[in-house]
């Protein structure tokens, strides 16, 4: 494996997938606690910077990153995706990464896969 395919690999963990099948983890997976998703996200940096943290300070994650999804945010989530708001205003508006809210979406059933959401 090389650096390229473990930060691939971790990436895929940090938004919330298997690496493996594409499929969404389970909500109780060690791989959703907040914390783990923040290290997930340091490790993918780190290996996309050579193996070294770059000299710019590391981008903060969005509020909400790693919380769990809530019944109410669910629906705002699919009302607002209905309506036509793109990937960006939706991360935005939920306090969320792109790669939260495309798995999100998948898991809502409103997207087949992660890469559908543009």
């Amino acid at each position: 494996m090389n650096q390229e395919q473990a930060r691939t690999l971790i990436a895929a963990l940090a938004d919330g997938f298997d690496p493996d099948t594409g499929d969404a983890l389970p909500a109780d997976s060690v791989c959703q606690r907040p914390a783990v998703i923040r290290a997930l996200y340091l490790a993918a940096q780190a290996l996309a910077a050579g193996g070294a943290m770059a000299a710019a300070p590391a981008r903060e994650l969005p509020r909400q990153a790693g919380k769990p999804w809530s019944q109410e945010e669910d629906e705002a989530l699919a009302a607002a995706f209905k309506a036509g708001s793109s990937a960006g205003e939706l991360a935005e508006a939920h306090c969320r990464t792109r790669g939260a809210i495309a798995a999100r979406l998948v898991r809502l059933g409103l997207i087949e896969e992660r890469k559908d959401l543009r």
